[in-house]
């Protein structure tokens, strides 16, 4: 909703913005729009359109300042053509990555995967517990489709789908609705929001306000870094190629590259570990009792599950 802050601009500076971005948009997507954009035109045109002209006429603005021209050429934003090649790559490499497994010779795509796998569960159990290996797909789907998503743009005819807030912004919101979820599926939904007002019962009244505030305002943190940092990176590198053109379009790229992998790693690293921290806030381990007795060993043992089934 940052849109609504900013001023509307001329019509024209506007054809000329939709005009150049369309000329870095990725063949790809011109491909799919070429094919598809017309259903989708039409689509928008006779249901979401009306909507946000409604809407937006609040604001005293229009569909067109905010979101830009609508065409059958834009109607797939590039954001979401890369977002489901990121998911279909995110399947594939897995698969590629598991190869034939084996236990006595295991592959090399085995064991990076393994290791992979055992990283995740690690920082599961370290900052969750034992119990927390049963959200290991969740927090693992995090892990490998933000990771693809990120060093897709150092890949020729593809761009970072997380460099657009749309995507950034729907991850933070699905991590959102996962850990609350399970607060209220652990702890009922009177548990779930009794566990903002604190263990102080007499100033509850003054925390459970600002808890609330700062649990909704997580969403937005998560997809604000994480686009922040991936457009940031994109952008330096494009500003650095254009000094010397054209020897700088092959080596800046090149030599920023690392850096760029540093970045997709660590962003990645990010999400998943706060994802994790905001589940542990709303789990708690089964048969709290028992473990208050000396029973936590026996409890570990059934969590444990192989690092591959």
């Amino acid at each position: 909703m940052f849109w609504l802050l900013q001023h509307v601009e001329p019509a024209t500076e506007r054809a000329e913005q939709a005009q150049t971005s369309a000329e870095h948009v990725p063949i790809i997507v011109q491909i799919v729009n070429r094919y598809f954009g017309q259903y989708a035109y039409d689509f928008e045109m006779k249901y979401t359109h009306p909507f946000w002209t409604w809407f937006l006429a609040k604001f005293e603005t229009t569909p067109e300042a905010a979101f830009g021209p609508y065409t059958p050429e834009n109607a797939i934003p590039w954001y979401t053509v890369m977002f489901i090649i990121a998911c279909i790559l995110s399947v594939t490499i897995i698969w590629i990555l598991k190869g034939r497994l084996s236990q006595e010779e295991p592959e090399h795509g085995q064991q990076t995967l393994e290791l992979s796998v055992l990283t995740i569960r690690g920082l599961l159990e370290d900052i969750i517990g034992p119990h927390g290996l049963k959200y290991f797909p969740i927090i693992m789907t995090f892990a490998v489709l933000i990771l693809v998503s990120n060093l897709m743009g150092m890949f020729p005819l593809f761009m970072s789908p997380t460099s657009a807030t749309s995507v950034t912004f729907a991850l933070g919101i699905t991590s959102f609705i996962y850990y609350n979820y399970i607060g209220v599926k652990e702890n009922g939904l009177l548990g779930h929001l009794k566990h903002f007002a604190g263990p102080i019962w007499w100033i509850g009244w003054l925390i459970f306000p600002i808890e609330l505030i700062s649990n909704f305002v997580r969403p937005f943190s998560l997809g604000i870094r994480l686009f922040g940092n991936m457009f940031a990176d994109e952008k330096v590198a494009e500003l650095f190629a254009t000094i010397f053109p054209p020897v700088t379009y092959w080596l800046i790229p090149i030599i920023l590259m690392p850096l760029g992998l540093l970045i997709a790693f660590i962003q990645t690293f990010v999400f998943i570990l706060l994802s994790t921290i905001y589940v542990s806030e709303v789990s708690h381990p089964p048969h709290d009792s028992q473990r208050e007795h000396g029973h936590a060993d026996d409890e570990s043992e059934e969590f444990i599950v192989p690092v591959l089934t």
